[in-house]
């Protein structure tokens, strides 16, 4: 997979720097759509399977980060017990920004300002390549699973759920 940089964001120049092959997949974001993930799929022409969400969590007072496919929902009960929690709560969006760094609709799981600890969902591993926002709306980063694992340094669990 080939490096395609079309303006450089964070997470673009951290997966540079490990030295990770990706794929920019760029699309026309409509500001009125709130289905970011939905709307990348559609506009990308990808199972939405293989486009997975970024979000955030307040684990027992620790926000952490999981990534979960965008046809689903974050099981916090899951994610709370994969990273040895007792409760999980969606965070703060405001907070959820000033920690990575990116805008919701946005946040990529890679080159956050402040490293998290993150859960991957193990589904990801059933796809040749998945895609992550790439840290900005209308931007997604294409990328082997194991890639985005490495990455990240996340840990594998299973966290999503069927919506």
């Amino acid at each position: 997979m080939g490096k395609k940089t079309g303006g450089a964001t964070p997470a673009t120049v951290a997966l540079t720097k490990l030295g990770i092959g990706f794929t920019e997949r760029s699309y026309a974001h409509d500001p009125a759509v709130t289905d970011f993930g939905g709307e990348a799929a559609a506009a990308l022409g990808v199972d939405p399977a293989r486009v997975f969400k970024t979000l955030l969590a307040d684990v027992d007072g620790a926000l952490v980060v999981a990534i979960v496919p965008v046809a689903g929902k974050l099981d916090l009960k899951a994610l709370a017990a994969a990273v040895g929690g007792k409760r999980a709560v969606m965070a703060d969006p405001a907070l959820a920004e000033r920690r990575t760094g990116y805008v919701v609709g946005g946040i990529s799981p890679l080159g956050q300002r402040t490293r998290l600890q993150t859960v991957l969902d193990a589904s990801a591993l059933g796809h040749e390549t998945v895609l992550v926002s790439g840290g900005r709306r209308g931007l997604d980063i294409e990328l082997e699973p194991a890639a985005l694992r490495r990455a990240t340094n996340a840990e594998l669990a299973q966290i999503g759920r069927v919506a």
